[in-house]
């Protein structure tokens, strides 16, 4: 079956996955980590596109992204992986592709989905096992929206700066987010969405971006199709 076309909308966010081919490691050093960040801050600036939340994995990568037009963050993503894949295979030594095909993306729903798509990105690493603290894992965003850590690449959203009126109660009320962590069916809804390429969203939400295009942008449902003439049995 052909891959339904990547949804992009200009300014409605984007949470964006892209894993290492067969699952490997694409950073092998805090050096590779480093490197990406600033090509990622470069790709995003170039391309007018707002990064609002990452994760930087071993052997894959979260971002939470604004693009202020349809092709930004595709331009974005083009630009990162041809700079950091010739830097990769000539560090390493290696050839071929770094990356498990295109990159997968999904669009959220801004009011209501972007601060539990932020912390469903930045609590990959304590669910990982890697760390029992978001605070403790360097390589996300949360430090810069749980106590004002200072990023270049990244953009708060408005949802974010709407939660207090000064910086100091942003964090703390941001931080008492993270005591109820992403669970269950709404965890199953976010990895499903990005995946299969459809829209984190309400159904109300998820009917308007039909609408507005003429394309599926929920799972299809299971069953088999009708017959014709099967309207004149029911």
């Amino acid at each position: 079956m052909a891959r339904l076309p990547r949804i992009s909308i200009a300014n409605i966010p984007q949470h964006i996955i892209q894993r290492g081919n067969n699952r490997q490691a694409c950073f092998a050093s805090n050096n590779d980590l480093s490197a990406y960040a600033e090509w990622l801050r470069e790709a995003a600036a170039a391309n007018g596109v707002s990064i609002h939340a990452w994760v930087f994995m071993t052997n894959h990568v979260h971002l939470l992204a604004t693009p202020q037009e349809t092709a930004s963050i595709a331009k974005m993503m083009q630009t990162l992986g041809r700079h950091y894949v010739r830097y990769f295979n000539d560090c390493y030594q290696r050839t071929g592709t770094l990356w498990e095909g295109r990159y997968k993306s999904c669009l959220v729903q801004s009011e209501t989905y972007v601060l539990t798509c932020a912390n469903y990105i930045e609590l990959n690493p304590v669910r990982a096992g890697m760390v029992n603290d978001p605070a403790d894992y360097p390589w996300s965003s949360y430090a810069c929206h749980a106590f004002g850590k200072p990023a270049r690449m990244w953009t708060p959203h408005d949802v974010y700066l709407g939660l207090a009126q000064d910086a100091a109660g942003r964090q703390r009320n941001y931080r008492e987010l993270f005591r109820q962590t992403v669970g269950g069916r709404l965890l199953d809804e976010i990895r499903d969405s990005a995946n299969k390429g459809m829209v984190m969203g309400t159904e109300p939400f998820k009917g308007e971006i039909e609408l507005q295009l003429k394309r599926r942008v929920r799972p299809a449902k299971m069953g088999r199709p009708r017959k014709r003439g099967a309207e004149s049995l029911l």
